[in-house]
């Protein structure tokens, strides 16, 4: 059986107990056997984490111990996927460097707080992903991020949309959606999903999530079929 874990936790305010059951059911309609922590301790366990598909991350801020992190880099890095959005994964850690190298990506404001009206513009024939979608306005958090220049974007939005310090800069388009690499491991990001409802009201928001998420746990299949194995990612320097 395919296998999914979901963490959900962390600040509250992004509704993770409702975005984790969202994305539980999604997984589920394509055969995927779906887990939802609200603890971070099954990352403590790596030999288990190998034999997951898929890790979706709803858990906004929190820490996140050395031993995890480096799980985490290792089941990545042979081939588990790792998925998530908004502030359930790229604000999730904020101290976690290696978090932020893994994902892609750090959020550092959202000007203009939530309820900020603006345009999500898909990057037509970036990827399978957002093939069909057209560009789609949203109404919520509008997120500025730190980004890795390695990712593969999908999707953008321009700033600025609401006056503040960063207006004095040139115009500039943030990245919505991504793919990258880590190790064998697919990552997929999207940083809509401020709230659960943002799903049902921007209907491609949903699509791409569903789309990135088995996007990157099928990695995890092809992994295992060609027998990949992670020594040339094997850096004797340590993170810390």
């Amino acid at each position: 059986m395919k296998k999914v874990w979901i963490f959900q936790g962390g600040w509250t305010g992004h509704e993770p107990h409702l975005t984790s059951v969202r994305f539980a059911k999604m997984m589920e309609k394509h055969g995927y056997e779906t887990v939802i922590y609200d603890t971070l301790e099954p990352l403590g366990n790596l030999e288990e984490m190998l034999k997951v598909d898929l890790m979706v991350f709803c858990w906004t801020m929190s820490e996140l111990d050395r031993q995890y992190a480096s799980n985490i880099a290792k089941a990545v890095g042979a081939g588990v996927g790792l998925a998530g959005c908004h502030g359930g994964m790229c604000d999730a850690f904020r101290q976690c460097v290696e978090w932020q190298f893994i994902t892609g990506g750090q959020w550092v404001a959202h000007p203009g707080g939530d309820g900020v009206e603006y345009m999500v513009n898909i990057c037509h024939g970036s990827s399978p992903i957002v093939e069909g979608l057209e560009d789609f306005p949203v109404c919520s958090e509008h997120y500025y991020l730190h980004i890795d220049p390695a990712i593969e974007v999908l999707a953008t939005t321009r700033f600025p949309v609401v006056s503040y310090y960063h207006i004095s800069n040139k115009p500039v388009d943030i990245p919505v959606a991504w793919t990258k690499m880590w190790g064998h491991g697919r990552v997929f990001y999207t940083s809509l999903g401020h709230h659960d409802d943002v799903f049902e009201k921007s209907p491609n928001a949903a699509v791409m999530m569903e789309r990135g998420m088995l996007w990157a746990a099928q990695g995890r299949q092809i992994v295992r079929e060609q027998g990949l194995t992670t020594e040339k990612f094997e850096n004797p320097a340590k993170m810390y």
